[in-house]
C-alpha cells in the first residue's frame, strides 16, 4: 500500500512525500510584493518537512486580488522577492508551488482580520469583474460584467503569470478554479447566467477554465506539473456538482493537468456544508477513480493516522493541509515519528531528532 511518506513522481518532479502545504492567504502584502512575512511563513513549512509548499492565492492582475493586501504576480517586478522564497524552500528539499488566482466578483474586500465586505476606492478598493453584475453577497462590491475582451485579457494574464512563476523558479503551479472566485464563477450556474458562448450549457461554462489551462500549459514547461484546485460541489441544488467536476477533470487531464486538488463550496454565502473530519475526501476519491487523474484531498485532515489512511486506501495521491500546518509548521516531522517512518531533518535541528535520523542534503 502507498504510504504518506512514500515519494511520488509527477512528470519530472519527484516529491519526497505526499504532504502538501495548502495555499493560505496571508493578507500581508503591499502592492502584491512578497516580503519577510511570506518568506518566514513558507520557509518554515519547508523546514518542517512538507513535500510541496504552495504560496497563497497569487493574483494574476491587480484587480484579481481578493483584498488590497494579497500577493501578486501581475508584473515582472514581483519575481525577485518570490525567487528568494523559492530558493530557500527548494534548498530544504521541498518542492515550491505557486497558486495562480483571480478573485473575480469576490475581489476588493477586506482582509478577514480587518473587516468584512467591500473596500471603498478611497481605501484602495476597485470595481471587480465577474461573469455578470450580480454580487456575491449584499455587502460585497457590485462587479462589472466581463466583455469578451476582458475574458481574453484574463486568459493572457494567467499565461503571463505562469511565465513569471517559471522565471521565479517554481516547480509546480496550481490554477485556482474553486471557492467562488473567477473561474468557479464561470463554472457554476448559480453565478453564471450569461447568454453568450461563456454561459448556459456545461460546454460554455467550462470554456474559460479550459482556455486558461491551454494558455498556461503552452508556456509552462512540459517537465513541470500543473495542478487545478476545484470546488467539487457548490452544496446547493442547481449549482455546480461532483458529476460536472468529474467530467471537467477528464477534460483537464487531457489538456495536461496532472493533479486535481479537491475542495468544495465558496459559491454562495449560506450553503449548508457538513464540515466533519475529512468531509471532502470522498470527492477526491471519486474524481481519482472516475476521471483517472491524480488527486489531492483537503479539508479537516489533522492527524498523521488520518492522513496516512487516505493515502493507503488510495482515496487520493496527496494530502493537502492548511490550518493544521498553521498550528504546527513541523507537523510532517512529528507525523513521521508517529508513523514510524524516517524523514531527513535539517542539520541544525538534528539534536532534537529521533536516533538514527539523517540530515537533509
Amino acid at each position: 500500500m502507498p504510504h504518506l511518506f512514500d515519494p511520488i513522481a509527477l512528470r519530472d518532479l519527484t516529491l519526497p512525500n505526499r504532504i502538501v502545504v495548502s495555499p493560505m492567504c496571508q493578507y500581508s502584502s503591499t502592492d502584491g510584493f512578497a516580503n519577510d512575512w511570506h518568506f518566514v511563513h513558507l520557509a518554515t513549512r519547508a523546514v518542517g518537512g512538507a513535500g510541496l509548499v504552495f504560496t497563497e492565492a497569487t493574483a494574476v492582475t491587480a484587480d484579481g486580488r481578493i483584498s488590497p493586501d494579497d500577493l501578486g504576480i501581475w508584473a515582472d517586478v514581483h519575481v525577485g522577492a518570490l525567487g528568494r522564497i523559492v530558493r530557500f524552500v527548494k534548498g530544504e528539499g521541498s518542492a515550491a508551488g505557486m497558486q495562480l488566482a483571480h478573485a473575480g466578483r469576490k475581489g476588493s474586500t477586506y482582509a478577514p482580520f480587518v473587516g468584512r465586505g467591500a473596500v471603498p476606492e478611497h481605501e484602495g478598493g476597485w470595481v471587480p469583474i465577474g461573469p455578470t453584475e450580480a454580487p456575491f453577497d449584499t455587502n460585497y462590491p457590485v462587479p462589472r460584467a466581463m466583455t469578451l475582451i476582458d475574458i481574453a485579457e484574463v486568459v493572457d494574464a494567467f499565461r503571463q503569470a505562469a511565465e513569471r512563476a517559471q522565471a521565479a523558479g517554481f516547480d509546480v503551479i496550481e490554477i485556482h478554479a474553486a471557492h467562488g472566485y473567477l473561474i468557479h464563477e464561470f463554472l457554476s450556474p448559480l453565478s453564471n447566467t450569461r447568454t453568450d458562448e461563456y454561459g448556459g450549457a456545461f460546454e460554455n461554462r467550462i470554456r474559460l477554465c479550459l482556455e486558461i489551462i491551454e494558455a498556461v500549459r503552452n508556456v509552462w514547461p512540459e517537465r513541470s506539473p500543473l495542478f487545478v484546485r476545484v470546488s467539487a460541489t457548490d452544496w446547493m441544488t442547481g449549482g455546480w456538482d461532483v458529476d460536472e467536476t468529474i467530467e471537467l477533470a477528464r477534460r483537464l487531464s487531457g489538456l495536461g493537468v496532472d493533479v486535481i486538488d479537491c475542495s468544495s463550496g465558496g459559491m454562495v454565502p449560506h450553503a449548508a456544508i457538513p464540515t466533519t473530519p475529512g468531509y471532502q475526501v470522498p470527492f477526491a476519491e471519486r474524481i481519482k477513480r472516475e476521471a483517472a487523474v491524480a488527486t489531492g484531498a483537503v479539508g479537516l485532515i489533522t492527524t498523521p493516522a488520518q492522513a496516512n489512511d487516505i493515502i493507503a486506501k488510495e482515496q487520493a495521491d496527496l494530502v493537502v493541509l492548511a490550518r493544521e500546518l498553521l498550528r504546527d509548521p513541523y507537523w510532517p516531522l512529528r507525523a513521521a515519528r508517529e508513523l514510524e517512518r524516517q524523514i531527513a531533518w535539517p542539520a541544525q535541528y538534528l539534536r532534537a531528532a529521533p536516533a538514527g535520523t539523517v540530515a537533509r542534503t
